[in-house]
């Protein structure tokens, strides 16, 4: 395997350098990845918060689909892996951990943070070709150091990029141009940058998971606008027609399926109807709010942008079932489907 071998040894001069050329010489090993990686390395499945549901759902996962097996390492404490009866596993924290189910702790939401390290630099390493990870608590992860919004934010910081978060798997697929961010905040950050790497990401997404057989022409992008009824020709707010739908405007000449800014009172409706293959929604909750009243055990957090293929059930820990083998595998295994797809 090349292309791993390349990979690590230019990662290795990286990890010594100073910032700036770390930077750019990061980039030229992504590039090396890219170019001569075909998904060799396995796939990095993250534990998650030992406490939470993911060990558990991950150990059902690679007991019942022996398909996956070889293309997946599990990520989480030895109490853990020696249950799996799985050779291709790596490893960390202290060797004498012990998750009680639903129960968590400091010490266990440190090692999900160790987790993530070796998956994001092993990512950079040539080690893993993309990272599934499992579900954490913030609020716990902060108490032993987490100092990110959220995991979106870790891995463009680990990997050098300015990322989008999306989701997908379910009956409706979105794209949300701004996220963890305050609401009153929301319209400084309608400009050219934000609204132009969505709808990149978008067209990206939606091109990875169309039915190539059954889809002519290019993605149908939806748009929601910032206002109620997209600002009703500026009556009720000009953000539309003085700045989304002009950024709009020259856009789609490189995407030519994208809309103007619509009404998100209807546009997610609209695609259920089969008129838009994603939307693009201004922030968090106007994109999450109906994707998990329709999709709340499907869908799927996909990082897009950056040099790595990164995703992750969208649910959290659920330590009030954790243990009780009742947590669903729906959401998880779907993420690892779409993380082996979009790789190609």
């Amino acid at each position: 395997m090349p292309s791993i071998t390349c990979a690590y040894l230019v990662n290795l001069l990286i990890l010594n350098l100073p910032p700036g050329i770390e930077f750019a010489l990061c980039l030229g090993a992504f590039v090396v990845n890219d170019f001569l990686l075909m998904s060799t390395a396995p796939i990095a499945i993250t534990c998650g918060d030992p406490a939470g549901v993911g060990p558990e759902i991950i150990g059902k996962i690679l007991t019942e689909r022996s398909d996956l097996r070889g293309k997946l390492c599990p990520i989480g404490p030895a109490s853990w892996l020696n249950t799996l009866d799985y050779a291709h596993a790596k490893e960390v924290g202290d060797a004498g951990f012990l998750a009680q189910p639903g129960e968590p702790t400091v010490e266990g939401a440190a090692l999900a943070l160790e987790a993530l390290d070796e998956a994001a630099y092993g990512c950079r390493q040539g080690r893993y070709s993309a990272v599934v990870t499992g579900p954490v608590s913030k609020a716990w992860m902060s108490k032993a150091g987490w100092t990110w919004p959220g995991q979106t934010e870790y891995f463009a910081d680990r990997w050098y990029g300015e990322p989008t978060m999306a989701f997908a798997g379910g009956l409706l697929t979105v794209v949300l141009a701004t996220w963890h961010i305050p609401l009153s905040e929301v319209s400084n950050h309608m400009n050219h940058e934000t609204i132009s790497r969505a709808v990149k990401n978008a067209h990206f997404l939606a091109e990875k998971l169309a039915d190539k057989k059954a889809v002519q022409g290019p993605p149908r992008i939806g748009v929601c606008g910032l206002n109620p009824h997209a600002g009703e020709g500026g009556l009720l707010g000009y953000e539309e027609q003085g700045i989304i739908d002009p950024i709009l405007d020259t856009l789609r000449a490189t995407y030519p399926g994208l809309s103007t800014a619509q009404p998100g009172d209807t546009v997610f409706h609209r695609q259920l109807m089969g008129e838009f293959d994603v939307v693009i929604a201004l922030y968090h909750d106007q994109g999450l709010a109906p994707l998990k009243a329709v999709d709340f055990d499907k869908a799927v957090n996909i990082t897009l942008g950056l040099p790595f293929v990164r995703t992750s059930p969208d649910h959290g820990t659920a330590f009030g079932i954790a243990g009780q083998g009742r947590a669903d595998a729906g959401s998880f295994l779907r993420a690892i489907e779409l993380a082996l797809r979009l790789q190609h």
